[in-house]
């Protein structure tokens, strides 16, 4: 392994070709001679670079030599992890280099062919073969791009001229068929705005496997041009790789000059420990270097206790199960800071609260039957919820490969954002009582990657269906997990959970939005949205969408006739979609984007890891007593069941619901509380809108962590006030319309409403 600093990257190199490729950066002073391992460097996090390029200095021959030995020894990587900025060019030049100054630089004017859409493609190809554009963008009468002709559309035109023709007449009349017919339209271009930097255009060119790339004063956040946009250019993957390499040559010359009698590489070498030491003066640098030498310590002092068999351990595992709880939810709330990945911490945590249960609360070092045992039934438990969400997932991303949504996109035609933020959360709702709040959190949040470009404005608008999803979860037996739970067990009945929770329901969700829309600020970012133009959906379309939601919808009429778990339901469907998919695309090579194991590429594993990691720790919690202890605590020192089931819903903001809710099913008898009374229905509210407070607290929440990479301290400082209005509001309407239902309103209101304040005084002082 050869280490080249001041590249931003580290160099596989094979011996036979190491020479070769030296003397390609000695001379021509090409990033683009190499294919460097994404997985050693550190400083790698920007765009993708091809592990192949075209020289233009007179060191060509070398680079492509290089290239080519290194090419048969890295076949399996086909780009490059590569930061925006090359240690080697300053900013603004080599792979930061915007990409108006690189169509400039490329000597082409505007880099394509001007053509009509009645033009012929024989005149066609004639213009963008004859000069130096080897691209034609074809424009209609009015002026309007339609779309691109380059020459991968002229060998999709011979193609089809080839499987149509049945005669040289036929096919010398395909040549003089009009250009328009066979362009890559205009919704399909891949576009670059003119600021937009080098790495960005290669990136954007690998991922969508093109040569070409459209520049415009605006695009989408998805790299597609919008309505308005003005066409500026079209640059080559050649044109970028040539001003790239011109850059770095010119680099090198000027450290010739700065390092003088040194060679090449000792200059390579003296500059990187130049930028190095001005690194690690940075306040920002040391700040990470005392985090993550803390971090180790911490690391090496726990796995040096576990490894003691400390009698300390064996005296208080209980306090020790309490630290790594809080340890790893630290760790996770701050991720950002630590830069450690929360899935992560999450399977450390719950190996960390097992090992410590198993090995030092329940027995003398070594797993016993019981724990063992235990530990089967948790992780059944988990893997239900893990599967179904797996399954739901893929479910949705076949749905929307196929435009399925279309059906409800339709029908959302306001360019109103505050407008779209009030649809949004009403759909949710009734949505989430049909479905499950986990299963429609998926679905919306897919959608709302269509809808609203934004990346910040997304975020708020997820946040908001987390706080709706879970809202309209809690007044159905199929809706939450926790009333299901409650369902099941006879705690609450079908009729008086719809009719006495949908309206606390409703109103804990017009008040959470009420408050978060004043952070909706009204602009034409909508008009950016991926979404086409209200059109009919195509029968297969409306085949997989109509067969996708009846997948999901039969989940809980599967549960109740077989009494099988839900996720075997949701498998079911899957491998009803898998085979479907399978039959209506049979011989359609074209369309392997639209089958179920496409669809598995997309998905996010390591947030189904998260979401495994953070149940088995709950889990563990719940199976030692220590969430029992918790709610005897509560019952043993809060005045009243009301005040009980208030807390236990903010507690479900911290701690996943479903063992709270468990834990107090324990606690009370149907005998003493029977089916639908006052205490079961507060809980099954509280539990359930209660979880939106943090995004920790509900699987919605977790789901939208691991979708849109909404990180906990951006949620608590936006959304959980806002949610904790909802959920204040919703529980004050219940014991109101209890109190009118059952006679005595001033006597049902003001003792709890005073012991509530108290509550609500206490919490925000200690946050």
């Amino acid at each position: 392994l050869l280490q080249i600093p001041n590249v931003t990257m580290a160099l596989p190199l094979h011996r036979r070709c190491r020479d070769a490729a030296l003397l390609s950066v000695l001379l021509a002073g090409s990033c683009s001679a190499f294919a460097p391992s994404s997985s050693l460097s550190p400083f790698v996090t920007g765009g993708q670079v091809p592990a192949t390029g075209r020289s233009a200095s007179f060191a060509s021959r070398h680079v492509n030599r290089a290239n080519t030995a290194l090419n048969s020894l890295v076949a399996d990587e086909e780009f490059i992890p590569l930061s925006e900025e090359c240690l080697l060019t300053p900013d603004g030049y080599g792979f930061s280099s915007p990409a108006e100054r690189i169509l400039r630089n490329s000597n082409r004017g505007e880099g394509y062919y001007r053509a009509k859409a009645t033009d012929r493609i024989i005149d066609v190809m004639e213009g963008i073969t004859n000069g130096d554009k080897d691209a034609a963008l074809v424009f209609d009468e009015k002026d309007s791009l339609l779309g691109i002709f380059t020459e991968s559309d002229y060998i999709k035109f011979s193609t089809a001229r080839a499987k149509r023709a049945s005669s040289e007449e036929e096919s010398a009349s395909f040549l003089l068929s009009p250009v328009s017919e066979f362009v890559t339209p205009k919704e399909k271009l891949v576009s670059i705005s003119v600021s937009d930097t080098a790495n960005v255009a290669i990136a954007a060119m690998q991922q969508q496997t093109v040569r070409h790339i459209v520049l415009a004063d605006k695009v989408t956040s998805g790299n597609r041009l919008m309505e308005d946009s003005l066409v500026k250019g079209v640059i080559r993957m050649q044109d970028v790789m040539m001003l790239i390499q011109k850059d770095e040559r010119l680099s090198l010359e000027t450290l010739q000059l700065k390092f003088p009698g040194l060679s090449p590489m000792k200059q390579l070498q003296e500059e990187f420990k130049s930028n190095a030491n001005m690194l690690a003066n940075d306040p920002e640098v040391a700040k990470k270097d005392l985090i993550r030498t803390g971090t180790a310590a911490l690391a090496l002092g726990i796995m040096g206790l576990f490894l003691s068999q400390s009698g300390w351990l064996h005296n208080h595992a209980d306090l020790a199960m309490i630290a790594i709880f809080i340890t790893g939810y630290v760790g996770i709330i701050f991720e950002e800071v630590f830069e450690f990945n929360k899935a992560g911490i999450a399977l450390l945590m719950s190996t960390g609260l097992w090992v410590t249960y198993a090995d030092f609360f329940e027995s003398g070092g070594i797993a016993s039957p019981k724990v063992l045992e235990q530990l089967g039934e948790q992780l059944a438990e988990v893997s239900d919820i893990c599967f179904f969400l797996l399954a739901a997932s893929t479910i949705v991303e076949v749905v929307d490969a196929h435009q399925g949504f279309k059906v409800v996109t339709n029908l959302i035609t306001t360019k109103s954002k505050k407008g779209l933020f009030w649809t949004i959360g009403f759909l949710t709702f009734f949505l989430s009582a049909i479905l499950n709040n986990l299963t429609v959190t998926i679905v919306m949040v897919s959608l709302l990657r269509k809808l609203v470009p934004k990346e910040d404005d997304r975020r708020l608008f997820g946040a908001m269906v987390v706080v709706a999803a879970n809202a309209g979860g809690v007044w159905t037996p199929i809706g939450d997990v926790t009333t299901t739970m409650l369902w099941i067990n006879t705690n609450l009945s079908t009729i008086p959970t719809v009719t006495q929770l949908f309206l606390p329901s409703l109103v804990c969700l017009v008040a959470s939005l009420a408050f978060l829309v004043g952070q909706v600020e009204e602009d034409s970012s909508l008009e950016e949205s991926t979404l086409p133009p209200p059109s009919p959906l195509a029968k297969r379309g409306e085949l997989v969408f109509g067969a996708g939601i009846a997948c999901l919808l039969a989940v809980p009429i599967f549960n109740e006739f077989t009494g099988l778990p839900p996720y075997i339901a949701m498998l079911t469907g899957l491998g009803a979609m898998w085979v479907m998919t399978d039959i209506i695309h049979m011989g359609e090579e074209e369309e392997e984007g639209l089958r179920v194991p496409d669809a598995l590429s997309k998905l996010d594993t390591s947030g189904i890891l998260f979401f495994l990691g953070i149940l088995m720790s709950i889990g563990v919690l719940d199976k030692s007593g220590l969430l029992k202890n918790l709610a005897i605590f509560l019952n043993d020192n809060l005045p009243s069941q009301d005040i009980i089931a208030t807390v236990i819903g903010i507690a479900s903001a911290l701690i996943d619901n479903v063992p709270l809710v468990a834990a107090t099913m324990g606690m009370y008898d149907l005998t003493e509380f029977g089916t639908d009374d006052k205490l079961w229905q507060l809980i099954a509210l509280c539990a359930g809108t209660g979880g939106s407070i943090l995004i920790i607290g509900s699987a919605s929440g977790v789901a939208l962590m691991g979708l849109e990479k909404v990180d906990f301290l951006w949620y608590a400082k936006k959304v959980s006030v806002g949610a904790a209005v909802g959920y204040f509001a919703g529980i004050g309407t219940y014991l109101a319309q209890y109190a009118v239902l059952n006679g005595g309103l001033l006597n049902g209101l003001v003792a709890p409403a005073v012991a509530a304040s108290d509550v609500i005084t206490t919490t925000f002082t200690s946050m």
